[in-house]
């Protein structure tokens, strides 16, 4: 029911910056709960950063990301989008948008996700 699309992952620097976007493709992202996820080898699986219409202005971040990366939606585009400044080496991994049918009560379930983007910091 919901595709999902990433794109804008790279290399570069640290102290740089970089702008994921994620095209849904089937419903509008007004009616979806979305986030972004990354994971990197021998590191578990983080949230970096969820976003909900329900709500207006909620959004949430990861300690690690908190202060650096944005979280935003563009409804015209139908796209999610990560803003990532002051980029780290430590941010280096597969950076994956996830999404699900908002549902009145509950948390985001995430049962889509995009094949992902990668991003590479370097020192």
């Amino acid at each position: 029911q919901v595709q999902l699309v990433e794109s804008g992952g790279g290399s570069v620097q640290a102290g740089g910056s970089l702008r994921l976007s994620c095209a849904a493709y089937g419903p509008s992202v007004s009616s979806l709960c979305m986030g972004w996820f990354r994971q990197a080898p021998g590191v578990e699986r983080e949230r970096v950063a969820q976003i909900d219409s329900a709500t207006y202005g909620f959004t949430n971040y990861a300690d690690s990301v908190k202060g650096r990366f944005t979280i935003s939606k563009d409804n015209a585009k139908n796209t999610l989008y990560l803003e990532m400044n002051g980029l780290k080496p430590e941010d280096t991994a597969m950076y994956y948008c996830a999404a699900d049918f908002r549902r009145p009560g509950m948390q985001c379930r995430y049962n889509y996700w995009g094949q992902g983007t990668q991003v590479t910091v370097s020192s």
